[in-house]
């Protein structure tokens, strides 16, 4: 399976970024992609929508991670919303979701 991305920017400098399918070995270089166009264009607030997100695996772990290290060295944040149920045990498991801010949804984010 393929991976979609798309993203949604407001002028205030959050970006929503909606994803869906795998995201593994062979689909995170285009998940990083997104990530980094976004906050190399200034967004500090980047909220990720993974409600179509059917796997996720470590490299796409460690890409969210890179993502939110670097947003953070700009004083800007990722959050996480609308985790499936296998999805955020991955986060709770790893321990991620202390790190991440996770939301219900993209409206609670909001």
């Amino acid at each position: 399976m393929d991976i979609n991305i798309t993203t949604r920017t407001d002028d205030e400098g959050k970006a929503v970024v909606f994803i869906s399918g795998e995201v593994d070995v062979s689909t995170t270089q285009k998940m990083k992609a997104a990530l980094a166009e976004l906050i190399e264009g200034g967004y500090g607030r980047i909220i990720i929508d993974m409600s179509g997100v059917q796997f996720l695996d470590s490299t796409g772990l460690g890409a969210l991670v890179g993502a939110y290290k670097k947003l953070r060295e700009r004083n800007g944040e990722v959050e996480l919303a609308a985790l499936p149920p296998h999805i955020k045990r991955l986060f709770e498991i790893t321990r991620l979701d202390s790190v991440f801010r996770i939301h219900d949804s993209v409206e609670q984010a909001a």
